[in-house]
């Protein structure tokens, strides 16, 4: 089990200060075992999705071009998700907590970097359902007072998790404010 990094913040009345801080990637990368769920993930997907379609392609007696064409639209679309998202996923992916703020970054085929102050956070939450529980991974939410909605961090080990939930409990109770 890695531990996970917080950082304490650097002073923002530096001069010095480097422009590229403020906005460099989060530190810590989520569990190398998320790959493995995230492609398993996909395949029980990919199994529903084209199973579908592909039932509904072989029992319709006439198939125009168009329906031959989403099939293989569905299939290469499947073939990435299964074989090149969960890496790409896991480089994209990272998240970073210091006394001042929460940032996270996701994606793989569009990409989505929040930072939040901790003064805002008004709950943290933990989610694991069956297939995460297999691979022992977690997923935290942070719930803010922002209109863009709730923080994810996903795919990480569950013990780190368990950590990351109490870290976040203690800063956020010992953050002045109301978090609205």
């Amino acid at each position: 089990m890695t531990e996970p990094q917080i950082e304490t913040p650097r002073d923002p009345s530096n001069a010095q200060r480097d422009p590229s801080d403020a906005l460099r990637e989060p530190a810590n990368r989520v569990s190398p075992r998320a790959v493995t769920y995230w492609r398993v993930q996909a395949i029980i997907t990919t199994i529903f999705v084209l199973g579908i379609a592909l039932v509904i392609y072989f029992v319709v007696p006439s198939r125009p071009w168009w329906a031959t064409a989403i099939v293989a639209v569905i299939a290469l679309y499947s073939a990435a998700e299964i074989f090149a998202m969960p890496q790409i996923r896991f480089r994209i992916h990272r998240w970073e907590i210091n006394e001042i703020a929460i940032h996270t970054r996701e994606g793989w085929i569009g990409r989505e970097s929040r930072i939040a102050p901790l003064s805002r956070v008004q709950t943290v939450d933990s989610q694991q359902g069956p297939l995460m529980r297999y691979f022992k991974l977690s997923s935290i939410t942070v719930t803010t007072a922002s209109a863009a909605g709730p923080i994810t961090i996903a795919g990480l080990d569950q013990d780190d998790a368990r950590e990351l939930v109490v870290t976040l409990t203690e800063i956020t109770a010992a953050t002045e404010g109301d978090a609205t």
